[in-house]
């Protein structure tokens, strides 16, 4: 990563604001794109450190903006792909937001890194496209289901993502990161609602949608090394236009996270099923597991986090939060 010049869309967000920080720590010089919005915000990376974020060129502006998207990426070797919609309840009321981001916004990037002549493209996916496995673990060969909006656009710039590479050659690869985890994250994201609730004095109980569905979580860390490691993958080993799973191989179902939380905080607040945090009977995934042998099979990749070790951090840094009073909501445009 030394000396590259990168582009990270959706940096702003979760997952893409840990990715700038290990890839400045790195020695990347990195162009960050975040969402645009009149407060001059610029989301999580507002949390990262004066010494890394004053080495980071931020630019604010619209994925679904060809032109701009154009012009950000003269000069660019590696395009992290993050930015997206992603809350998958508000894909049921705004479905056509979530096409003109997630599978407009990738078709603007794989041109433009063509027309730009990017060597590199990394598209993020998700383990949504799977829905409900119909077997386990799920490998790329599972059938691909869209059982909510937002999986209908990401499997769409899924397979845009393969057309341009069969159609143009373009350097492009799809990693498909299972369930991330860790700090920044926001509550839009089951972990993180759980842990608010339980360190909160103001919450009595737990409220929470379907206890029963089986996720395969990864700290965050994990995810971003997963990104890295791709990336530097050589040419000749890589599929390029196919998918790359980043998951642990282990599944624990929502109370069993539930649980391992209580057990690290101590908590015994009760768990109360909110109806109106379930998802519509035929768009629940049940059972998420990663095969990510196809991963590691080209690269050194390998989960280095434990559930319960990630979640000791994550509750640390929510615990910092509520202390500090610094709240602050990610960018909807983010992974």
């Amino acid at each position: 990563m030394k000396n590259k010049n990168i582009l990270v869309t959706g940096a702003d967000g979760f997952i893409g604001s840990h990715l700038c920080e290990r890839l400045v720590k790195d020695g990347a010089n990195i162009k960050a794109l975040v969402a645009y919005n009149s407060f001059g915000t610029i989301g999580w990376l507002d949390d990262l450190p004066i010494k890394y974020k004053d080495k980071i060129e931020i630019v604010s502006g619209d994925i679904r903006d060809n032109n701009f998207i154009i012009s950000i990426t003269k000069g660019i070797d590696i395009i992290y792909h993050l930015a997206a919609l992603i809350a998958i309840p508000y894909s049921y009321a705004a479905a056509r937001s979530y096409i003109d981001t997630n599978a407009i916004g990738t078709l603007n990037i794989l041109q433009a890194a063509m027309h730009n002549s990017c060597s590199t493209i990394i598209n993020t996916s998700t383990s949504e496209v799977y829905g409900s496995a119909l077997y386990t673990p799920i490998d790329e060969l599972h059938p691909l289901q869209a059982q909510s909006p937002y999986a209908a656009s990401k499997i769409s710039a899924d397979h845009i993502t393969e057309s341009f590479v069969k159609s143009f050659n373009t350097p492009a690869i799809t990693l498909r990161p299972f369930n991330t985890f860790g700090p920044r994250q926001s509550e839009r994201a089951v972990i993180p609602t759980i842990i608010r609730q339980i360190i909160d004095p103001k919450c009595r109980n737990i409220m929470i949608g379907d206890i029963t569905p089986k996720r395969d979580f990864n700290f965050v860390n994990d995810t971003v090394d997963a990104y890295i490691k791709l990336s530097e993958v050589e040419d000749n080993l890589v599929e390029f236009g196919s998918a790359y799973n980043a998951g642990t191989g282990k599944a624990v179902s929502i109370k069993e996270t539930i649980d391992i939380i209580n057990k690290i905080t101590n908590n015994q607040k009760p768990i109360v099923v909110d109806k109106k945090r379930l998802r519509p009977e035929k768009s629940e995934v049940r059972h998420l597991i990663a095969s990510s042998q196809k991963l590691k099979k080209i690269s050194k990749w390998e989960p280095q986090t434990s559930l319960h070790e990630g979640l000791e951090i994550t509750i640390k840094w929510w615990t910092k939060r509520l202390n500090d009073k610094k709240l602050r909501i990610s960018s909807s445009y983010s992974q």
